[in-house]
């Protein structure tokens, strides 16, 4: 076997305490660090803030001569990576980059690992040529490369072969299996929600069809799916899901709603889970919500930094209510959780009534909604005004009677933030009025409206220049009358390994907020629709949702398909608007 040339041998403490990088007092502090976490010492500086990541990484990639690679644009080789197999690479923190005639290239978070590096070269047949990564972008793509979809398949036949063996699926063996971790239900339901995790989906989905079993993951809020043909599992998965969640296993006639918690790779995911039986037996589906990082300031949503000081100028008056609207999966609970942490404060009395609580706030009395007992919205809201609070958080306005309530709470001196299912922002407040709430209460309490989408990121991997076609050409034309977008360079997304060939990576928000000055107020107390729209298109501070899309495309950040989707719903929204 050859071996890979001799790297330099270099002790990282005395190196950075001899180019001044650090003092010799950060280096044994760093040192006990490590000795308590039995992270590398390098990961260990950087975390304590002694060291820039940057500056190390060049330091290392100089003094043992060796490269540098940035892995946000490296188009990686998902084969070669699985060469390592994955324990490996996760334990020393490499990957394999390229292979050549000279040898393979392997990244490393820590080049200094001669011990390591000499123990990986027994595994491979060409020498090894090291390489410096950062260690962050290392384990994002490791998370990537190694997907367990063909484990998620061998896991499934196994939990088939054990029921064709058992001749039929017995409730009592599946509650006696399931405190086993190593049931192969609790292994196969293990796979999914780490690859679930991994691929950063908000979503599971199982299906049983007729022949075969479905697995979809919404990306993105976009789904991609698993077939497997072992569909008799999928009793047994859902069973375990039930017992997670506490729901009713001998219950298949009836949708039942649950939530439970687990923890995957050190991150803790609170699963709401709703089931349904269907044709073929039972669907269910998961939405994954991940606290591990918090609750997200309204910068790190997307809001522009202008549009989030208006935003917080308005959650700061005492009374009025504030309307955070848009479909399904838009990013409207982010949003106004994030405007609730800000308003957070010993002073004031927060109530919130959901259905069902997302998030848990500390010093916030959060209500969930029950309305088979007879706990709805409107009963909740008014024990809530009784408990002297000075802001309530309306989960979802659905009907006139939470509307009124709602509208009436913040006429009284409090303000109320809510959200509402419309598209854009001028025909949120006229669904009020749909919904038989008086124009005069909806002119006096409404004080502003922010609608919002989500869409998704152009991936920084494999970004590339793109010239708009003719549906994206009369896009333009329609919604940036008279603008000149000859010298603009938009961008799309050509696929690669880091984005599962889809040209996209995350999501961002996009927003219009419309607050109500006295012209739009008149319109509303004289329920004039075509005055009240006319009204919000004339004040200049209104941006609609589709030109912030838009300035997201030029900016490089997302596609014109993605501005195209935007536009379609607000145009959707106002032709049915036109239509009543």
């Amino acid at each position: 076997m050859t071996q890979a040339a001799a790297p330099k041998r270099i002790r990282l403490g005395d190196l950075l305490v001899s180019q001044q990088m650090i003092s010799e007092a950060q280096l044994q502090h760093a040192l006990q660090e490590q000795k308590m976490t039995g992270r590398k010492l390098g990961a260990s500086l950087v975390d304590l803030g002694y060291v820039d990541e940057n500056a190390l990484l060049s330091l290392l990639s100089e003094q043992l001569e060796i490269p540098f690679v940035d892995l946000e644009h490296f188009r990686f080789d998902r084969d070669l990576v699985a060469v390592l197999a994955e324990t490996t690479a996760r334990r020393y923190r490499v990957m394999l980059l390229r292979e050549d005639d000279d040898g393979l290239l392997l990244g490393m978070a820590d080049p200094t690992d001669i011990f390591g590096l000499d123990e990986l070269q027994a595994l491979v047949s060409k020498p090894l040529m090291p390489a410096v990564v950062r260690e962050s972008q290392l384990l994002d793509i490791l998370d990537i490369a190694y997907s367990h979809e063909d484990e998620i398949a061998s896991l499934a036949g196994e939990l088939e072969d054990d029921l064709v063996d058992n001749g039929a699926i017995d409730l009592a063996d599946i509650i006696t299996d399931a405190t086993d971790s190593d049931a192969p239900v609790v292994k196969l339901l293990q796979k999914i929600f780490e690859e679930a995790i991994n691929a950063k989906a908000s979503d599971i989905h199982i299906e049983p069809d007729e022949t075969v079993l479905r697995i979809r993951r919404r990306i993105d809020g976009m789904l991609t799916e698993q077939v497997m043909n072992e569909k008799r599992i999928a009793a047994a998965l859902v069973v375990r899901l039930k017992l997670m969640s506490g729901l009713d296993i001998s219950e298949k006639r009836m949708p039942q709603d649950g939530r439970f918690n687990l923890k995957v790779k050190s991150r803790n995911i609170d699963v709401r889970i709703s089931t349904m039986p269907v044709q073929f037996g039972e669907s269910v589906v998961m939405r994954l919500l991940d606290h591990t990082d918090g609750i997200m300031p309204l910068e790190t949503v997307g809001m522009p930094p202008e549009l989030a000081e208006r935003f917080r100028q308005i959650i700061r008056r005492p009374h009025g209510l504030v309307l955070v609207t848009g479909p399904t999966g838009s990013g409207k609970t982010t949003t106004l959780y994030g405007a609730l942490n800000e308003l957070n404060e010993p002073e004031k009395k927060i109530i919130t009534v959901e259905d069902p609580v997302e998030y848990r706030l500390p010093r916030v009395s959060q209500v969930q909604v029950h309305e088979k007992i007879g706990l709805d919205f409107g009963v909740v809201l008014r024990a809530a005004l009784r408990q002297d609070p000075d802001i309530l958080l309306v989960g979802e306005i659905r009907d006139g009677e939470s509307a009124e309530i709602a509208l009436r709470s913040a006429m009284t001196g409090h303000l109320v933030l809510s959200t509402l299912h419309t598209n854009d922002a001028v025909t949120s407040a006229l669904r009020l009025i749909d919904m038989g709430v008086d124009g005069f209460l909806v002119a006096t309490a409404l004080k502003a409206i922010v609608a919002q989408r989500l869409v998704r990121r152009i991936c920084s991997s494999c970004g590339v220049d793109h010239e708009p076609n003719a549906n994206e050409r009369q896009l333009l034309a329609v919604i940036a009358r008279g603008r000149d977008f000859s010298q603009t360079q938009f961008r799309r997304g050509a696929g690669c390994p880091h984005c599962f060939s889809t040209g996209y990576r995350g999501r961002i928000g996009v927003f219009e907020m419309l607050e109500i000055n006295r012209p739009m107020a008149d319109a509303l107390r004289e329920n004039s629709i075509g005055g009240f729209s006319k009204a919000c298109h004339n004040n200049p501070n209104f941006h609609p949702l589709n030109l912030s899309a838009l300035e997201y495309a030029i900016q490089g950040v997302t596609t014109l398909d993605e501005v195209m989707r935007v536009s379609a719903q607000v145009e959707d929204e106002v032709v049915s608007l036109d239509e009543e």
